[in-house]
């Protein structure tokens, strides 16, 4: 489970992160990514975090809430693989339902990427 620190709870955040990020997408995901600015000295600080966005066209909501979960889990394992100082959004679409573990783990994994590459 991520915790607090690396999950984006506000609409304000959510809003910002996929108006302003740089976006990545897949046949499953788009993953939109932004970097914390930074401070005087030039160090970025901050957690990396999370948000996911599961829209009703992706499946009830069984399917929704196992969708999320596992971009959850994606998202804890990422966490070493993503620098410190950047606001990660993941939206599902609706191929997402029947993707497979590997096929979704490998999507979101190389948009996050991909995204973070752009927004550096």
């Amino acid at each position: 489970m991520l915790a607090r620190a690396n999950r984006i709870v506000r609409g304000d955040d959510y809003r910002s992160v996929v108006r302003r990020g740089r976006r990545s997408a897949t046949a499953h995901v788009v993953v939109s990514v932004v970097r914390h600015p930074a401070d005087d000295a030039g160090v970025v600080s901050g957690a990396t975090r999370f948000g996911f966005i599961v829209a009703k066209t992706v499946g009830n909501a069984v399917t929704r809430n196992l969708v999320r979960r596992r971009l959850k889990a994606i998202a804890h394992g990422l966490l070493s693989d993503v620098p410190v100082g950047y606001d990660v959004v993941i939206r599902a679409l609706p191929a997402a339902a029947q993707a497979a573990w590997p096929t979704l783990l490998e999507d979101v994994s190389r948009s996050c990427a991909r995204g973070v590459e752009k927004a550096a």
